[in-house]
């Protein structure tokens, strides 16, 4: 496969290694994020060794360790009785050589001994220290490697020289993979997300329908089943959160809703709702004006752009699916794709607001998200607060050109924000997939800016 990017992430693991100190880094980040790629490419022109846990015993993982780093070295494995004489036999080797050592998933080890972490508390103070290799655990499990290696209670904080929690690709990262024009990149985009597993299965060559009924809708493709395989992997009943995610997917977003389309009790939800905010499988908004983190006015939304699809497009008509996938994506996949594609477009203008801020296109702001109120919303609010500065943007992916009326209405609602003093400073932004109607730019203000796909295109 490919290796897209990652080249902060590279340069970091990188300039710690070329420092020529021990190093230890930690590597986290959701699963199919490209955890196992990015190290495999840091380590292919370098000595390593590379060992990926499983869901195995204690013992046969640790046998499994020792005959890794024997078979490094071509010698027999020799005989140990516990963790530490496996780190005592590493310890030996990185005095002969050079090494980085990669540790994958390595929460299954903790799963299997909880005192794993002050073993190599003791390895990294006491034998690695006095080395020039590098240490580089690896995990799926967000808790665990945050609570059990980089928390405050575990043994192991404080001493790592480095750590990466890898995120998907934004949707500019991802265009490097993606090689569709923008329109179509974007509508790829609503359906991949930037989780680089997803984003990779396609073959750009061919249409995206073609990829949608190929990589998805046939049953024997391997994001068939993902997300179903995903929680079974992470949770032990997944049923329950099967569930909670189709509800969220298909537009229940508060609590409320989400238990009156589920029928989860409000307080069993909540344990759920926590659990999934914990893989990162859902994010909690709330209005970006909001005073406290605990406004009531909070939605969840799924995460991930691939799970948003497949639980609002595959696990509600599995049963055609099997049946024939050609009409499941011709009746109800291709007529609804836009309007999917919609909200993923929103997040794409964020970015493409950020990225213009670092491009000098428009003023900085400290903070920007959507804001709601009742039934009014605005897509972009961005928040200016030493400078009483605020943005409102609106974005629309429609087939028609962007005209006069959305201006007005975006100019009603912003005065409907309570934000800062009666003299703030207003700028506004239209983000639109077919551009603006003739005239436009010109019976606009100056705090008005436009981007239409050759923009936005330019920008990411």
């Amino acid at each position: 496969m490919t290796f897209y990017d990652r080249e902060a992430e590279l340069e970091a693991l990188e300039t710690a290694y070329e420092s020529g100190e021990a190093g230890y880094f930690v590597v986290y980040g959701r699963r199919r994020i490209g955890k196992t790629a990015l190290l495999k490419e840091f380590c292919r022109e370098r000595p390593h060794i590379y060992f990926l846990a499983a869901q195995e015993s204690e013992q046969r993982q640790r046998e499994k360790f020792v005959e890794q780093i024997a078979a490094h070295v071509d010698e027999r494995p020799p005989r140990i009785s516990g963790w530490e004489d496996a780190l005592t036999y590493l310890a030996e080797k990185l005095q002969e050589k050079r090494l980085i050592v990669v540790i994958d998933e390595f929460p299954y080890l903790v799963a299997e001994n909880e005192s794993l972490p002050s073993y190599f508390q003791s390895f990294i103070d006491e034998q690695l220290s006095g080395t020039d290799s590098m240490l580089v655990l690896c995990g799926s499990s967000v808790s665990t490697m945050e609570s059990e290696i980089l928390g405050q209670e575990s043994p192991l904080h404080g001493r790592r020289t480095g750590q990466i929690d890898l995120q998907p690709f934004s949707f500019g990262d991802a265009r490097a993979v993606i090689s569709y024009e923008f329109e179509d990149a974007v509508q790829s985009y609503s359906v991949t997300g930037g989780t680089a597993m997803y984003l990779t299965q396609f073959d750009y060559d061919r249409s995206l329908a073609e990829n949608i009924k190929q990589e998805i809708l046939s049953p024997t493709a391997m994001l068939y089943n993902e997300p179903a395989f995903l929680l079974r992997t992470e949770l032990r009943s997944p049923a329950r959160y099967l569930s909670i995610l189709e509800a969220i997917a298909t537009g229940h977003t508060t609590p409320n809703e989400i238990a009156g389309a589920t029928g989860v009790g409000s307080g069993p939800l909540s344990k759920y709702l926590q659990t999934l905010r914990r893989l990162r499988l859902i994010t909690r908004e709330t209005p970006v004006t909001a005073s406290t983190k605990q406004s009531k006015r909070s939605q969840y939304v799924v995460a991930d752009e691939f799970l948003r699809f497949w639980f609002r497009f595959v696990e509600p008509n599995r049963s055609s699916i099997e049946e024939a996938p050609e009409m499941v994506y011709g009746g109800t996949i291709a007529p609804r794709l836009a309007d999917h594609a919609a909200k993923t477009f929103e997040d794409i203008c964020q970015e493409a607001v950020w990225e213009a801020i670092r491009q000098g296109e428009l003023a900085p702001y400290a903070d920007i998200g959507r804001w709601w109120y009742g039934e009014q919303e605005i897509d972009i609010v961005g928040l200016a607060p030493s400078d009483d500065r605020i943005l409102f943007g609106e974005c629309k992916w429609t087939t028609e050109p962007v005209g006069h009326g959305l201006v007005d209405s975006l100019t009603q609602k912003a005065a409907d924000v309570r934000w800062g003093p009666a003299n703030r400073t207003e700028s506004f932004a239209l983000f639109s997939r077919s551009g603006f109607v003739d005239g436009l730019a010109d019976d606009i203000g100056e705090n008005w800016s436009l981007f239409g796909p050759e923009e936005l295109g330019a920008l990411l």
